[in-house]
């Protein structure tokens, strides 16, 4: 009986440490958005992990065929060696948020490796594509009060989500993302995919066929797509000071 207490004990606090700190829906330490409060057939679709081509590459071509804007949280060390696939996604009418410079759990802990990340990141995408972004997603959505307050002196706004699919990192088939995702999706949601993984590329053919099918899917119902700062209502880019 002791062992099956301690048990329910450990799990009862893993469990709570796990919404407070990276559940999609907490609001606990400050303002984290996952979806908009409103009735009107909107969803936003977003990226996250990239550039990692092929696979981008592949996305925004189905993107522009389908006229979908979308968002894309890039990392870094990703975005040093292929800034052309975020050029071009902004030039193409998508956003471009910020998902840190490396993508690693440790750098979270530390003020001062927090703030490198997000600078460092910031840079990069500003050199690329000439705006700096506004929008910024934490890996894993892990988050603190430290952390929350540390956005607010970069002028970031942070950004949640709805997981598609609790595999979809592992690339199950397209037809399970895609029913997974129009299962989680409402007025309002914001959806999280996956073009890269970590740091680092991996194979998302799957994702790019489960977004062509969700597409068709929602749109026969009378959805449309925006960006997430179009869905949310605040600005995609920080304006330049003068």
């Amino acid at each position: 009986m002791t062992w099956f207490v301690i048990i329910a004990v450990v799990a009862a606090v893993l469990a709570l440490g796990y919404w407070l700190f990276m559940s999609p829906t907490s609001q606990v330490f400050g303002c984290f958005p996952y979806r908009a409060s409103i009735r009107q057939k909107l969803v936003a679709l977003t990226f996250d992990d990239g550039p990692n081509e092929p696979y981008t590459s592949q996305l925004l071509d189905l993107l522009k065929r389908e006229r979908v804007p979308a968002t894309f949280f890039v990392v870094g060390n990703n975005l040093s060696g292929t800034p052309a696939m975020i050029k071009r996604a902004a030039r193409e009418g998508h956003s471009i948020g910020n998902h840190s410079l490396s993508h690693r759990f440790r750098n979270y802990f530390v003020e001062a490796s927090f703030a490198a990340e997000i600078t460092a990141n910031q840079k990069l995408i500003t050199d690329a594509i000439g705006r700096t972004p506004a929008l910024f997603r934490p890996p894993w959505l892990f988050r603190t009060p430290w952390l929350l307050n540390s956005l607010k002196r970069f002028g970031l706004q942070p950004v949640s989500g709805t997981f598609v699919n609790n595999r979809e990192i592992f690339q199950p088939s397209a037809q399970a993302i895609a029913s997974s995702a129009y299962r989680r999706t409402k007025p309002g949601t914001i959806l999280i995919f996956h073009d890269g993984y970590n740091a680092k590329g991996a194979p998302r053919g799957a994702t790019i066929q489960a977004v062509e099918i969700l597409i068709k899917r929602l749109r026969a119902e009378g959805y449309d797509f925006a960006t997430v700062d179009q869905l949310l209502k605040v600005p995609a880019y920080q304006v330049p000071a003068v």
